[in-house]
């Protein structure tokens, strides 16, 4: 007797990620529906991206070298921190919405929902705006790398891919112990986005125009300065700090691991904290 044909287990990685994938193919084609708004949307992140490049521009034109780093440098870190900012809050970055679904009572249904709640934020909307804020990254990423002088080796390469990926990982991981927060300070969206939105403006300035202590802060509590400017010393090779030598661009993956544990934690803390809108 011909033995049956074996079918894909119910818990294989393709079954799993199914939902996901239908839910932002739907999201995605949602935004894109109403196209006029749509451009509107991206030509608005276009100009916040232009803005800030603009503010690195004026700063740079009236001095020549800033905390170590010439135009070219501060161009760099500017690339690579928007560059990791966009990508996570175009993936995650809609979670500082959770204090209206909070008080309106909405978030009760994601619990009674066969998914893990954090994956179902994740994937309930992807900001396909932020493509005009990544786009203006990108292209200063490619002239920061063509006009400075690299000396381009696998090393290099592949410390400028770690820490791409690496910071995403890390401004998703503030984004996320920010939303594990808002649990518990539901009225509070100012200080979790100094998290967040503070840590992006933190990253894309030369760390050592900060006071010691706000150095420490930005890489050893929050690690901001793992996204960008460790590394952007390690791929021009700059003289590095006391407090941030050179090689310590490497550890930026680890950095972005003990962020997500920290993230993991407050999630946990935060939705077993809910009660439901009753109370």
């Amino acid at each position: 007797m011909a033995e049956p044909t074996r079918r894909p287990a119910a818990g294989s990685m393709g079954s799993a990620l199914a939902p996901y994938r239908v839910i932002l193919r739907s999201r995605m084609r949602s935004q894109m529906q109403y196209r006029a708004s749509f451009i509107t949307d991206i030509l608005g992140t276009v100009g916040v991206g232009l803005t800030e490049l603009a503010e690195v521009w004026v700063i740079f034109h009236n001095v020549e070298l800033l905390g170590g780093l010439d135009f070219t440098a501060a161009l760099l870190v500017f690339a690579l921190s928007n560059i990791c900012f966009s990508l996570a809050d175009m993936l995650v970055g809609h979670l500082d919405q959770l204090p209206t679904y909070i008080r309106a009572g909405t978030i009760d249904a994601y619990y009674v929902r066969p998914l893990p709640l954090l994956a179902q934020f994740m994937s309930s909307e992807i900001s396909l705006r932020r493509i005009g804020r990544l786009s203006v990254a990108v292209i200063a990423l490619v002239v920061a790398l063509s006009v400075a002088e690299i000396d381009w080796d696998p090393a290099t390469v592949a410390l400028l891919v770690l820490s791409i990926i690496s910071g995403t990982a890390i401004f998703a991981a503030l984004f996320t112990t920010a939303g594990g927060l808002q649990f518990f300070v539901v009225d509070g969206a100012e200080f979790t986005n100094a998290f967040t939105y503070g840590g992006s403006y933190a990253a894309q300035q030369p760390q050592r125009v900060f006071p010691d202590p706000l150095r420490i802060f930005w890489t050893f509590v929050v690690p901001t300065a793992f996204v960008a400017y460790l590394p952007a010393v390690a791929i021009l090779d700059l003289p590095g700090a006391s407090l941030t030598p050179t090689w310590l661009a490497w550890c930026t993956p680890a950095a972005a691991v003990l962020a997500w544990l920290i993230a993991g934690w407050c999630w946990r803390l935060g939705t077993r904290h809910y009660q439901g809108a009753g109370g």
